[in-house]
């Protein structure tokens, strides 16, 4: 067998095999699915430059490529969507490590998160923008801010969910049966969504577009994105949650 092309597995005692590539052709596959690497390092950055630059953010997700291959094995035509959670989960790992949202702007959001339920319950009804500003005292810019901040979190959670589980994967399953369950259970959460909902994780997880891009796509508000990405993936959470 060509030494640029071979192939072996890595069995460590207790974890599933790891396929090991020649030093040349993991060269070759990592420089081949880079643009996988820049589009995702391009979505997230909006919301996580204060913390770490482009350079940083493709390294990182560098190394979510090279266990995605690892993992999966020789790459195919559906490897990209096995390997674009692992290079989100490895540069979101890293934000969380570095306390990217520190306990004090996490606070103040839960604190805005009740003053809007306590708002709704006073009036019956889901308070609008205008409203909301008026009881917080938050001003649009600060809204906004909070209004994305709310929606990248649970961005978070659900990436978690498809990512790790809860209880979704067996020790010995391939890296091709993880991808298999992970879309199919994906293909069910987009389901109980309405069509702007579904179109918008769509967006955002088959199109990799920042929230921001999606709002210019769909000539919506950054605000209403924000609000209707939130509320979609809330559904589609606590369908993965309901059938882990």
């Amino acid at each position: 067998m060509n030494a640029n092309c071979a192939i072996d597995f890595d069995y460590t005692a207790g974890q599933r095999p790891a396929a090991v590539f020649a030093p040349e052709l993991e060269q070759q596959l990592l420089i081949q699915y880079l643009p996988l690497v820049k589009r995702i390092v391009r979505q997230l950055s909006l919301q996580a430059s204060q913390v770490l630059d482009r350079d940083d953010m493709e390294q990182i997700g560098l190394m979510g490529l090279l266990e995605s291959l690892r993992r999966y094995g020789t790459p195919d035509d559906n490897f990209g969507s096995f390997a674009k959670l692992r290079i989100r989960g490895a540069i979101l790992d890293e934000l969380r490590r570095q306390d990217w949202r520190p306990r004090q702007v996490r606070q103040q959001a839960h604190k805005i998160r009740d003053a809007i339920r306590h708002l709704a319950r006073q009036l019956g009804r889901a308070p609008q923008d205008a409203e909301v500003m008026q009881f917080t005292g938050l001003s649009e810019k600060e809204y906004q801010a909070f209004l994305h901040a709310d929606a990248c979190e649970a961005i978070e959670s659900l990436d978690e969910l498809l990512l790790n589980g809860p209880e979704i994967f067996a020790d010995n399953s391939s890296g091709l049966e993880e991808r298999e369950i992970t879309e199919r259970l994906l293909a069910q959460a987009l389901n109980e969504l309405n069509e702007r909902e579904r179109l918008i994780l769509i967006l955002y997880y088959q199109q990799e577009l920042s929230l921001k891009e999606i709002a210019l796509v769909l000539d919506l508000t950054d605000a209403r994105v924000c609000q209707l990405s939130k509320q979609a993936i809330t559904k589609a959470s606590r369908f993965l949650r309901e059938r882990s």
